[in-house]
């Protein structure tokens, strides 16, 4: 157990696992709500694919590539939209694009948002890696871990955080999120 992982055995934790695919990413969703995993402790970003250069980063020839596109990407991130029965939304992120996002990740990224509005404009820089990663930070993400993270969704790979209120349980999530194909699971203590 690294540092990191070493903590109160009462600590809740927060646990991080990347995925190489979408598809990756919600059969893990899926099995976890299958579990009764606490629906509302599961947050899942993705960046969206892009093939152009139009506002979102996505370019189409004409309305029905366009259509087909956003409908394939609306059932993957609706139906985990509906199951989770919690906030989504798609946020443009300076340096990433395009980035869906679900469960309660999406209330900090919000959050960052908002108040980079009201400091007058969006972070930048290096103090702040992208607004993401400030909601990332906040949810429990040690400083030194960001870039990884940013750089695992900027690369097209997905991220599933879960926060673990029963220490007991990290030990079983960590073991089945790496069985159903993540490439790398942490775990942090959140508030």
């Amino acid at each position: 157990m690294s540092e990191q992982n070493a903590g109160h055995p009462s600590e809740r934790r927060l646990l991080v696992a990347v995925f190489r695919d979408h598809d990756g990413a919600a059969r893990a969703v899926e099995r976890l709500i299958e579990r009764d995993f606490p629906m509302d402790g599961i947050s899942l970003l993705g960046r969206q694919e892009s093939a152009g250069d139009d506002v979102l980063g996505i370019y189409y020839a004409g309305v029905g590539e366009r259509m087909k596109a956003w409908a394939g990407q609306g059932a993957f991130w609706g139906g985990l939209w509906g199951a989770l029965a919690s906030a989504a939304g798609m946020f443009v992120i300076p340096g990433l694009g395009a980035v869906f996002a679900v469960g309660p990740v999406v209330e900090a990224i919000a959050a960052v948002a908002a108040s980079a509005a009201v400091a007058g404009g969006a972070m930048a820089g290096a103090a702040a890696i992208s607004q993401l990663a400030v909601a990332l930070h906040r949810m429990g993400v040690p400083e030194e871990r960001l870039q990884s993270y940013h750089d695992a969704i900027d690369k097209g790979h997905y991220v599933v955080l879960l926060r673990c209120s029963d220490p007991g349980d990290v030990e079983r999530h960590r073991t089945e999120l790496g069985m159903w194909g993540a490439e790398a699971v942490e775990d942090f203590a959140y508030r």
